[in-house]
């Protein structure tokens, strides 16, 4: 098992079991894609360099994706997938920078799945999703950035870390966190200032048309996020209390990648050397951000979202076997690979059971059987295409990802109505009683959306 090549091999036999895995039983056991899929597919319709609720990068991801298979669930939950083994290969590729012993870069993935972000919750692909392999790759690039001072890794490094903040501004903390990490380091490595810099000016390059959008649009993504916070909603105990429930929640996340690590340890010693630059780099990108969002959380009181911390815990394993590493025991290795496969087998069976058993998920969502009857409606009135659906991301994106024209979505149309031509084809969605009085094409209701449609006769 000591073998590389071996290694290397087992490793690679796990990415695309987990990849199978986590792609078939969502493709069987969902009716609908999740809520937070449809919502970045509904963006992808009518594409722009920001929306309402988040920068644009899942839209585009998401799009790219429906060029090619269009309305096929099955593929947005192998897209979700595939970030998330591109994950995993860069916390193997710099683990193995890192450590000699290539069996410490292979725990240190095996061990993530004891972390229901990157199992149970995946096949939802969203802004969260989206970020990790973002910040896997910015982590791999820095280090060998900061070691061979090669340009090549540091231009990719700015290029990873414009991507992962037009996945979701919560990047910044990981931003942050590397910032203060090279001051740090600065007196021994001087010639990052230049390579920093121009890492840098590589990834506002790339911003630039979103930091555009963001000022035409009144800062109106960044205000959503302080507003989903309750940042607004100030209470003073709020500042004491909303840190607690945070912690209290990433150490329950963290129990079963706790349990993996301990059956591994003989005579632990908590002793960290914080001489040593590899064991800084990891602390930095590992607990710093999650510092950083505890006391933002500490000062101005917001509420974090379990949610939130997906990306976080990408380099927890590496972490706790550099620090730890003279106390783990590889005989009890075989212990340690039951845990693994017990987590590995109960995660997506769980999955399986609820979503086959609760039948009140939004997963159990008819939207391709509401979009046909919509569809039928419409071919017996109407002449032209559906180009347009106006209402939320879930009812109305639903029609844009199911109806075959592939309509633009629009969350309201407010003073670009009368723009409108005939032979655009719109459907509003909405509040039945409301849209009945107003509609002035056909309307219908399909519970608890009314559906008025406007066409060519």
């Amino acid at each position: 098992m000591t073998n590389k090549k071996n290694i290397t091999k087992i490793f690679f036999l796990f990415l695309i079991i987990h990849l199978i895995i986590w792609t078939l039983i969502p493709s069987f056991s969902n009716i609908n894609l999740p809520l937070d899929t449809i919502e970045a597919l509904a963006w992808g319709s009518n594409l722009d360099w920001g929306f309402s609720k988040h920068p644009p990068l899942s839209a585009f991801a998401v799009e790219f994706f429906f060029s090619f298979f269009g309305s096929n669930d099955w593929a947005y939950y192998l897209l979700s997938q595939i970030f998330i083994i591109v994950s995993f290969t860069y916390v193997w590729k710099l683990s193995n920078l890192i450590f000699k012993n290539p069996i410490f870069s292979f725990l240190s993935v095996l061990i993530l799945e004891g972390i229901f972000f990157f199992n149970f919750t995946s096949p939802e692909f969203n802004v969260n999703i989206s970020q990790i392999p973002f910040f896997a790759l910015i982590t791999y690039y820095l280090w060998k950035g900061i070691n061979s001072q090669k340009i090549s890794d540091w231009i990719l490094f700015g290029i990873f870390s414009s991507l992962g903040f037009l996945s979701k501004y919560l990047f910044i903390y990981f931003l942050v966190s590397i910032f203060l990490f090279l001051i740090f380091i600065y007196k021994d490595h001087k010639k990052i200032l230049f390579n920093y810099c121009l890492s840098l000016l590589v990834s506002l390059i790339i911003l630039t048309p979103h930091l555009i959008w963001l000022f035409d649009n009144e800062f109106v993504t960044i205000f959503y996020g302080l507003n989903r916070s309750g940042v607004s909603d100030y209470e003073i105990y709020n500042h004491l209390k909303n840190p607690f429930i945070f912690f209290l929640k990433q150490l329950i996340v963290l129990l079963p990648f706790f349990l993996m690590f301990l059956v591994l340890l003989k005579n632990f010693r908590f002793h960290i050397n914080f001489k040593s630059k590899k064991n800084l780099f990891l602390i930095t990108i590992t607990v710093l951000p999650i510092f950083l969002v505890l006391i933002t959380s500490l000062i101005t009181g917001a509420k974090i979202r379990t949610m939130w911390m997906t990306p976080f815990y990408l380099f927890f394993g590496t972490l706790f076997f550099k620090v730890f590493k003279n106390y783990v025991d590889l005989k009890n290795i075989k212990k340690f690979y039951l845990i693994f496969l017990t987590f590995f087998i109960i995660s997506p069976s769980l999955y399986l059971a609820i979503s086959l058993l609760d039948e009140t998920k939004r997963t159990d969502y008819p939207g391709k059987e509401i979009s046909r009857l919509v569809q039928n409606k419409w071919d017996d009135n109407f002449s032209n295409e559906i180009k347009i659906v106006v209402g939320d991301e879930w009812y109305a994106g639903n029609l844009s990802y199911h109806l075959p024209s592939r309509p633009i979505w629009i969350n309201d149309l407010k003073n670009k109505a009368k723009d409108l031509k005939v032979d655009q084809g719109v459907i509003y969605t909405g509040n039945p009683k409301v849209l009945k009085k107003i509609c002035p094409g056909v309307f219908g209701t399909i519970k608890p959306v009314g559906y008025c449609m406007i066409g060519k006769r």
